[in-house]
């Protein structure tokens, strides 16, 4: 499986990802959402957390050529400008934004459009 991009918001996650090459992305769903719940539980020292970490459903669409990719991945580049949490997309530091506009670690690694099929300009994902 591949990420393309994501966006961390307070309550829900933007993800773009390939299709796993073994399994289904329900399994990758499931696996990130165990092993993020854990470390997040960890990381606050919390035992007990009082309702779920997740919700039980998650949305997933097919994107299947490169006008919907771009559009997708520009929608959740956006996503904290359009909520009000942020002034423009590289300033939420949560997101895969700066990876495509300078190539700045996100923490998370991207497969990039720039070593595919063409070099991003800064401004696509605004």
């Amino acid at each position: 499986m591949r990420v393309y991009g994501f966006v961390v918001m307070p309550e829900h996650v933007h993800l773009l990802i390939s299709e796993p090459e073994r399994g289904t992305i329900a399994n990758v769903i499931q696996s990130l959402k165990i092993s993020s719940a854990k470390r997040g539980k960890q990381a606050n020292g919390v035992q007990d957390l009082q309702g779920p970490f997740w919700q039980k459903r998650y949305y997933d669409r097919n994107e299947w050529n490169h006008k919907e990719f771009i559009e997708k991945l520009k929608y959740i580049h956006r996503n904290p400008v359009k909520r009000g949490l942020a002034a423009s997309p590289e300033d939420w530091k949560w997101s895969s934004y700066r990876h495509y506009a300078s190539a700045e670690d996100c923490g998370v690694e991207i497969e990039s459009w720039r070593s595919r099929r063409h070099s991003l300009d800064p401004e696509f994902a605004k």
